[in-house]
């Protein structure tokens, strides 16, 4: 006989950064494990140090962390626990990005702009990461950008059924902030089995977050309209066309994303704008002083935990979804 066989069981370990240590957390209850303990903090010059507690050898790794602000930061973080774990010698390494930062940069709109996108991608692979889980990507095709498995989940069934079960379902339209977010809004429609409009808007090319709203399409008057998008910055666009919609004799707005990145003005935005409720997922960490009676966070952990569970099991990710 030559070579040596082992009886040993697969294990699961759970790493997380320091961005949102609450949604980390939570993933842990829901799989009825342990955070993996790390020593982790900044020097005196910004660089940053970590080690984990307890060995990595031969287990499959999951790191959980939200690009989160500050976004560099919070990534160079990422890629130095990536990098400690595949020296560590991690039989597995998948990277968990509830908010997966520089999506918006997935394409080149004039000459001489990068992907930047598709440059995170790359830093992941080079710094040891064997599989991508994250949520509601700003286009679908970044999950083209890594050279392995992506699995990419998705917040709908949570935020749909939520609103669902809030509102007068005949009274319901969904609308499309945009054209880019038509095929996700078409899905929130057969969900609820309810009509779509769409607000076509026109973005200034030179001004960040600069938008212009031109018309709604569709039937809006005395509806209660649900926007439907993935992410909300500075809340420029989406209050823009919760005001046309309002304009357009839309009886109530109710706005829901996935991703709550809420920078800049977009408390005092929030606050301000006649939409009754803003329905976000907790991928990101909601600013305190976002803290209003007007926001409702709902847990995207169990769609993680779950999702984490099949790859570690090695079943379907997919089949979590093949309901809608």
């Amino acid at each position: 006989m030559t070579g040596i066989k082992t009886t040993g069981e697969k294990k699961l370990m759970l790493f997380s950064g320091r961005a949102h240590p609450e949604l980390a957390e939570e993933v842990a209850h829901q799989l009825g494990v342990g955070l993996v303990p790390t020593k982790a903090f900044d020097f005196a010059n910004g660089e940053i140090y970590v080690r984990f507690q307890e060995s990595a050898r031969g287990a499959d790794c999951f790191l959980i962390q939200s690009h989160t602000a500050p976004i560099n930061k919070w990534i160079m973080e990422q890629l130095i626990m990536l990098d400690a774990l595949k020296r560590a010698s991690a039989r597995s390494i998948t990277v968990i990005v509830p908010f997966y930062g520089y999506a918006r940069q997935d394409k080149k709109h004039r000459g001489r702009e990068p992907i930047s996108a598709r440059l995170v991608a790359d830093l992941m692979k080079t710094a040891g990461a064997d599989r991508i889980l994250t949520v509601d990507l700003h286009t679908d095709q970044i999950q083209g950008f890594f050279d392995g498995p992506v699995d990419h989940l998705f917040a709908l069934p949570i935020l749909a059924d939520y609103v669902g079960a809030k509102v007068d379902r005949t009274k319901l339209t969904i609308v499309s902030p945009d054209a880019g977010r038509v095929r996700v809004a078409d899905r929130w429609c057969d969900r609820l089995d309810a009509p779509l409009a769409i607000v076509h808007k026109r973005r200034d090319k030179d001004v960040a977050n600069q938008v212009t709203v031109h018309e709604v399409v569709g039937n809006v008057k005395g509806r209660v309209c649900v926007l439907v998008d993935d992410m909300i910055d500075t809340g420029g666009t989406i209050c823009a066309a919760a005001d046309a919609l309002f304009a357009h004799g839309a009886e109530d707005v109710i706005v829901t994303a996935t991703h709550g990145v809420l920078s800049g003005p977009a408390a005092d935005r929030l606050k301000n704008s006649k939409v009754s409720e803003f329905v976000f997922t907790d991928t990101l960490p909601t600013p305190g002083e976002l803290e209003l009676d007007k926001i409702t966070v709902l847990s995207i952990a169990p769609t993680i935990a779950r999702a984490v569970r099949e790859v570690f099991e090695d079943g379907s990710v997919t089949s979590l979804f093949e309901e809608q």
